[in-house]
């Protein structure tokens, strides 16, 4: 349970990092640049609401997944495995461009690492306790969609 707090506090503390406007390490970006970095703020909040209603009642902020949590692998988990955090890194790395900062930029690689290292903990979680998982995580991407994949139908 402490694994699941430390990475809970260091994404919040990276979220409020981001939040913040440290004017630092902007850079001008071309208005056609900003265009297709709004498209894709919209797209990962798409995202991140349809893994979040795919998810339901299984849905928690922690790694550890709940006691009477079903494994999903339907709707966008079918494509792929944390599409949330995908959502969210979409979201942060197009608004990052959107606004020329270059820090928003780092700080969303510090997140990308943070949620690496936090879905692999909750990965290792969720091998015990389900045992068709293995099997989705060699037909699913983690992050992105694995297009080249046999899926099993």
């Amino acid at each position: 349970m402490k694994k699941d707090v430390l990475f809970v506090l260091v994404q919040f503390l990276l979220f409020v990092c981001y939040l913040l406007n440290w004017g630092l390490l902007e850079f001008e970006t071309p208005q056609l640049l900003r265009h297709a970095a709004s498209a894709g703020v919209a797209l990962g909040i798409v995202v991140v609401i349809l893994g979040i209603l795919n998810l339901s009642d299984n849905l928690s902020p922690f790694p550890s997944p709940r006691k009477n949590s079903e494994l999903i692998q339907n709707g966008i988990y079918k494509y792929v495995r944390h599409p949330i955090y995908l959502g969210i890194l979409i979201g942060l790395y197009s608004y990052a461009i959107y606004a020329a900062s270059l820090e928003k930029f780092l700080i969303t690689l510090l997140l990308n690492l943070v949620f690496y290292f936090k879905s692999s903990y909750e990965e290792e979680l969720l091998v015990q306790r389900y045992s068709s998982y293995s099997k989705y995580q060699r037909i699913t991407g983690r992050f992105w969609p694995k297009f080249n994949s046999k899926r099993a139908q």
